[in-house]
């Protein structure tokens, strides 16, 4: 396999999306292991999470590789490019989450395992599809997008607590501002490719403006809770708030002047904000 191939393959794990999962999983476990304590069981939980990911991020590229071939950004993935042809990325797709899932029922638990299958099932065979169905396709997309943590504490304790379900919601808000930023900025190839994304079906903007408003304050409210249930202290606690009003005077400044640019920064922000909270959570713990 020449070189060129072998990154088109990578090209289809959407390692971007692998990164942000293997951290959140990570954060998880942190969480329900009280730390890292067993490193032999976070080394399968992150093994088997990564290539039930990958194998999702493929199957996703195998299912829109009609409309890929239509919008600018996506006309030279690999396999509307040609350089990988769909039955390969359909076997890979599907090999790739066989064997995470055998890794983590075999290694780790069933309840990480099946966590992990509907996250692929739904980002799989409900999110892709209802991109083209319905503007309510984001927060669809949002619930697989939240659930790793919660396959890393169930990883850690064989079980869901409060504070995963915690997790979950913060990363099911934080989604949205993302997302709808995105779709905000490449409106015009998501019309022309057929996908219902919120600025498409609705180009009046202020519906747009008014849900990254509602859920970037739904996010504040969900980021300061660890520190209200023990999972955080102080030092997270202003941390969020600090990180949570920031992103708020961005979503703010995009609602009353709507633009690429103001968009793009929110898009940057957002993409700042996460790493930075999950730093303040593990920072708080360790002092």
């Amino acid at each position: 396999m020449n070189r060129q191939k072998l990154n088109g393959y990578i090209e289809l794990t959407k390692p971007g999306i692998m990164r942000l999962v293997l951290v959140a999983t990570a954060l998880g476990f942190y969480f329900g292991d009280g730390g890292f304590h067993h490193p032999e069981l976070l080394f399968y939980t992150l093994l088997g999470a990564s290539l039930t990911c990958a194998g999702a991020g493929t199957l996703n590229h195998y299912l829109e590789r009609d409309v890929d071939a239509l919008m600018n950004r996506t006309k030279n993935r690999p396999i509307p490019s040609g350089l990988i042809s769909p039955a390969q990325a359909l076997g890979f797709g599907v090999s790739l989450i066989l064997i995470g899932l055998i890794v983590l029922c075999v290694c780790v638990n069933f309840l990480t395992g099946f966590l992990s299958l509907l996250t692929a099932f739904l980002y799989v065979l409900v999110y892709t599809p209802m991109k083209k169905m319905s503007w309510l396709n984001t927060t669809i997309g949002a619930i697989p997008g939240a659930i790793p943590p919660m396959g890393g504490w169930a990883a850690a304790r064989g079980d869901l607590g409060i504070e995963a379900w915690v997790l979950f919601f913060i990363l099911f808000t934080w989604q949205h501002p993302h997302f709808y930023s995105i779709s905000w900025m490449f409106k015009d190839d998501y019309k022309k490719a057929g996908f219902k994304m919120l600025p498409v079906v609705y180009p009046d903007s202020r519906f747009t403006l008014a849900q990254i408003m509602a859920f970037t304050c739904a996010l504040i409210g969900f980021s300061v809770v660890p520190s209200m249930i023990g999972m955080s202290g102080r030092i997270y606690f202003f941390g969020a708030l600090f990180l949570g009003v920031v992103f708020l005077w961005y979503a703010w400044q995009f609602q009353h002047s709507p633009s690429n640019l103001t968009a793009r920064k929110i898009l940057l922000v957002s993409v700042v904000y996460l790493p930075l909270l999950f730093l303040f959570i593990i920072f708080d713990n360790v002092l």
